[in-house]
């Protein structure tokens, strides 16, 4: 057995928000990877436009730092649970993590999902109080909570004794006590390399990699990353692809490994290095790369199943085709199947309709980036309901659970408990942090879907709530749905402020003057609990009476634009939502009137 000292691999972990990101960044500019005079932007580990808009890390990424001559590779992890692929990959190429807590929000579930995960893979863990600048900081609670869910969480003794390092990220600086001056991250690079084991294995044994990442290139096509558990990798070597008991022989073409942002080309790279490849082919993540002369397989990584999925159709409205590049179903097929080879957790199926795809992940986040992503790539698209995904475990139907967590204040709670109770939430632990109240559930994955947006309501946008996959419960029964009907547009137009003016006390309006629709397109939310058919294109007649209210200004109440993980939650069972790169809108099934009219009438019956 031997051990790469000049090598460490670690996983940062966190709940969102609490300063992962903006820790790596503080590691890159104290190690020299940006000269002092460069200008780079901030939270570089979040590269692309989603994840720096939504301040969350979607995908996982690579970087390396160089500390006393050792190479820390850092594996930036999402800590969103909708994200769980991510994370139980990235946690097979490393032997330690860096456990993140906010100061004064200590552990939130989602820290508590990614740590059962490092746990059970026996990872050596440092935890990092972060942000110990903010003035309502309570480090000591904090440190016992953390304790508290180690040992909730089954660590066993070693795990137990876990190092503590205080740090405030956006400053750059790390002690061991909160009473030490320091003014860099020394302490923590020190602990790092004390702590977190080296790599170890058999440096001249056959080669063994497990991929655990892919990346594209225009220029060199699939890039296969992962980690070398076995032996060393080398440029040109012939090697085999184990998939199950398929085997493919192959040849890595260059070979790469990381320092700082990059990737620096190498002719050799030793064990433990976590590499980049190019030249394999048709390679997946799970797969194992390993010697010609040895094919052994590395255990395959499990992944938790999607809970949740959705009908992704080609778009049939009336306006397709005028807004996007991508529009028929062999463009969304191949987008689709392209997506899974890269995002595990992510199940797309072929269903009897030749243009609708079954598409299931690991919850609403996870599905509507994947929206996001596809329509500012140009495609044009029609998803129908999110669906939670039932199972029948020794002959009982079984449902997805979720371990919410809220926070709000005090004078919140009874609208908040009271909307929870209809959808079959059970109360686990309340707490009281400075003000806010904290409460943790068990509810259905279902009760979920269309709870965020009433929830801010309901809360004026002071509340805070996160959910995180629990586990499978017998049916709960019935959840009441969406207590209101649509208003839905009966003929093709362009709508009017006077249209819209002699609807206003029918419902909430969704659409604004001058603003084309089609037969079917919902419109506004209305006011009872039954769709009514209006006309939002109405003009005024003109005659040569005068009538004593035409010099009257029209005042048009400001629509309720909907966001795209509004609309999903939004629509019922016989609506859809439209998607292009310009526009999301509403819309029923069945766009026809008379049809949808026969329709009721024969369900009814």
């Amino acid at each position: 057995m031997s051990v790469n000292q000049h090598l460490r691999n670690i996983a940062i972990i966190a709940h969102v928000d609490h300063g992962k990101t903006t820790l790596v960044d503080a590691m890159l500019r104290q190690s020299h990877i940006f000269r002092a005079n460069e200008q780079v932007a901030e939270r570089v580990m979040d590269s692309n436009d989603l994840e720096r808009e939504r301040g969350i890390t979607i995908l996982s990424k690579n970087t390396a730092v160089m500390y006393k001559d050792t190479k820390i590779n850092i594996v930036d992890t999402p800590g969103h649970a909708d994200f769980g692929g991510e994370v139980e990959r990235v946690l097979n190429m490393v032997d330690g993590v860096l456990l993140l807590v906010d100061a004064f929000e200590g552990p939130m579930p989602q820290t508590k999902y990614v740590l059962r995960k490092a746990l059970e893979q026996k990872l050596k863990p440092i935890v990092v109080i972060n942000k110990i600048d903010r003035p309502d900081q309570r480090v000591d609670e904090v440190y016992d909570e953390v304790l508290e869910l180690f040992i909730e969480l089954g660590a066993d003794d070693e795990q137990l004794e876990f190092p503590v390092v205080y740090a405030s990220a956006r400053s750059g600086i790390a002690k061991m006590s909160m009473e030490e001056e320091s003014d860099n991250l020394q302490p923590l690079m020190d602990l790092l390399l004390e702590y977190i084991p080296a790599p170890q294995g058999d440096a001249d044994g056959p080669l063994q990699i497990m991929v655990t990442t892919l990346d594209s290139d225009e220029y060199v096509g699939r890039v296969a990353v992962g980690r070398i558990m076995r032996g060393k990798a080398k440029e040109g070597q012939n090697v085999v692809i184990i998939d199950g008991d398929v085997q493919k022989k192959a040849k890595i073409g260059q070979l790469f490994v990381y320092q700082g942002l990059k990737r620096i080309p190498v002719k050799e790279a030793l064990l433990g290095d976590i590499v980049a490849m190019t030249g394999l082919g048709e390679v997946s993540i799970g797969h194992t790369v390993a010697d010609v002369e040895c094919p052994e397989a590395l255990p395959t990584i499990s992944i938790d199943e999607p809970t949740l999925s959705m009908t992704f159709g080609v778009n049939t409205s009336p306006f397709a085709g005028q807004e996007g590049e991508f529009v028929t179903s062999r463009h969304l097929r191949d987008r689709l199947f392209k997506e899974v080879e890269t995002n595990v957790s992510l199940r797309v199926e072929e269903t009897e309709t030749a243009d609708t795809f079954k598409v299931s992940g690991r919850g609403e986040l996870h599905l509507s980036i994947l929206i996001e992503t596809m329509r500012r790539e140009g495609f044009e698209l029609q998803i129908g309901k999110p669906e939670v995904i039932y199972k029948t475990i020794d002959g009982v139907l079984q449902e997805p659970v979720e371990h919410l967590t809220i926070e709000v204040p005090q004078e919140f709670m009874g609208t908040v408990m009271e909307s929870l109770g209809t959808r079959k939430a059970e109360l686990s632990n309340m707490t009281e942090l400075a003000g806010y109240l904290r409460m943790e559930f068990l509810i259905p994955a279902r009760g979920l879907i269309g709870f965020r947006s009433e929830f801010l309501t309901n809360t004026k946008g002071n509340g805070i709530m996160n959910h995180v996959f629990h586990g499978y419960v017998p049916y709960k029964g019935d959840i009441p749905g969406r207590a209101r009907g649509s208003l839905v547009a009966f003929e093709k137009g362009e709508t009017t402020a006077y249209g819209i003016y002699s609807l206003q006390d029918r419902g909430t309006m969704f659409v604004s003057p001058n603003q084309p629709v089609y037969e079917g397109m919902i419109v506004g939310e209305s006011s009872r609990d039954l769709d009514i058919d209006i006309n939002p294109c109405k003009k005024k007649n003109v005659s040569n009476m005068r009538s004593s209210s035409s010099d009257e200004a029209i005042r048009l109440t400001p629509p309720r634009v909907l966001s795209l993980e509004q609309a999903l939650e939004y629509i019922n069972k016989d609506e859809l939502v439209e998607v292009t790169p310009k526009s999301i809108r509403l819309r029923k099934m069945i766009l026809d009137k008379q049809q949808r009219g026969r329709m009721r009438k024969n369900n009814n019956k």
